[in-house]
């Protein structure tokens, strides 16, 4: 009986994740311990995972997830982690070479990527792919965040779309629910980081830019484009020139 017990005890224990013990597969592997790895897969293998590899992060990307390396060796690499840096290096390739896309890792130690398309890289006509509507929506909140150092209280931000009739506590449209659209999905998509103010009462949240906003976008385009509106030089606002000129020479 208490065998039976202790029994059910350890199967009712939750499960740890394989997350820790990943980590120890791809950092303490030596190039001999994949090289011996390597050699218990067949070419036409390791071709097929890097293929369906490839297929999942183009699924994840129809939506603008970022991906997570912990998923792609849950849900594809699976017995085949251990040769994962080897996979990893032909699927960008692939992307560069078939598809034109270049995969970028946004977060080397939650290890997130996304894809970037090279020949628009700096520009916005890749942002959000099909929905012209979603871009701009997301430049002008970019484009305030960015004029107001780096970080723009929500009520800023509102009240500049308010000016724009695109109001947070309407249904929209075209956005339908907009305040949705911008804490959730621009959120998930890493273009807009939604952070809470410590210390404050009533709650307030801030908006930053997102990993992804800074890979894909042109800091330097962005504050040409805001001159243009006010009918002034990029150089008339000394810190944000001085911020994008350094980031593109960084690019």
């Amino acid at each position: 009986m208490s065998q039976r017990k202790k029994t059910s005890a350890s199967q009712s224990k939750p499960q740890r994740t394989n997350e820790n013990e990943d980590e120890m597969t791809f950092s303490q592997m030596t190039s001999s311990q994949v090289q011996r790895a390597r050699e218990n897969f067949a070419s036409v293998q390791i071709d097929r995972k890097v293929a369906e590899v490839v297929q999942f992060i183009l699924v994840k990307d129809q939506k603008k997830i970022p991906v997570r390396r912990a998923d792609i060796v849950k849900h594809v690499m699976k017995e085949y982690k251990v040769i994962y840096l080897e996979v990893m290096n032909r699927v960008r390739r692939t992307f560069e070479q078939v598809f034109g896309l270049k995969l970028e890792e946004i977060d080397t130690k939650n290890h997130i990527y996304i894809l970037i398309n090279k020949l628009e890289a700096g520009g916005t006509v890749s942002m959000c792919p099909g929905n012209p509507g979603k871009t701009g929506l997301l430049f002008v909140i970019l484009s305030i965040i960015f004029m107001k150092g780096g970080v723009a209280k929500e009520n800023l931000v509102w009240n500049t779309l308010k000016k724009l009739r695109v109001d947070p506590r309407e249904k929209h449209d075209e956005f339908c629910d907009v305040k949705k659209l911008v804490t959730d999905e621009f959120v998930r998509q890493k273009y807009l980081e939604y952070v809470r103010i410590p210390h404050t009462e009533p709650v307030e949240f801030e908006f930053r830019w997102g990993l992804r906003a800074d890979i894909e976008l042109s800091k330097l385009k962005l504050l040409e484009f805001v001159a243009e509106l006010h009918d002034q030089d990029p150089q008339s606002w000394t810190q944000q020139f001085r911020e994008a000129s350094a980031s593109e020479s960084r690019t």
